[in-house]
């Protein structure tokens, strides 16, 4: 009995350590949505961008993704932000899909311009960068070499052939 209560009592100790963990894992992770004014911006390809993303100007979080459709005439994805309302942007702020890393999550990275009027709230970014796709790119990148390489070898050589007299 004696045992029971002691394994009861540290089973509880643990519980109540990982609910303290979980709890500060979410508050130091800054998942909260920034509420308000919304703004949209189209893109040719947002790969990797997810509803509830960051959008970061400077690195520095300031608002969120709320909402990606697909523009049936133009065939853009219509991205929908939401910005803080403390933060104004020029009407010639830049609207990029960028990754934290080669491996890293995608978030919406703003370029404020200088423009002296500012966007309004349910407005549009007019200036866009797609995201870039790494695995496209690398390719493109290894059949370019596959074929301007055509299997030489430093020195000009191909495999087999003589080496050139000096």
């Amino acid at each position: 009995m004696h045992r029971s209560l002691i394994e009861t009592v540290m089973g509880a100790v643990v519980l109540v350590v990982a609910g303290l963990f979980v709890l500060f894992a979410f508050s130091a992770a800054d998942l909260r949505a920034v509420g308000g004014y919304t703004v949209t911006a189209s893109f040719e390809q947002t790969t990797g961008l997810n509803s509830g993303a960051d959008v970061r100007i400077s690195g520095i979080k300031v608002g969120s993704v709320v909402n990606q459709q697909l523009d049936p005439e133009t065939y853009l994805a219509r991205i929908t932000l939401s910005i803080d309302p403390a933060v104004k942007l020029p009407r010639d702020t830049i609207a990029k899909v960028a990754t934290e890393g080669l491996l890293g999550g995608t978030y919406m990275q703003l370029i404020p311009g200088g423009d002296d009027q500012m966007i309004e709230a349910g407005g549009r970014i007019t200036y866009t960068q797609s995201s870039i796709d790494i695995v496209d790119l690398l390719g493109r990148f290894v059949f370019s070499a596959a074929e301007s390489g055509g299997g030489a070898q430093p020195g000009g050589t191909t495999p087999g052939a003589a080496a050139p007299l000096k």
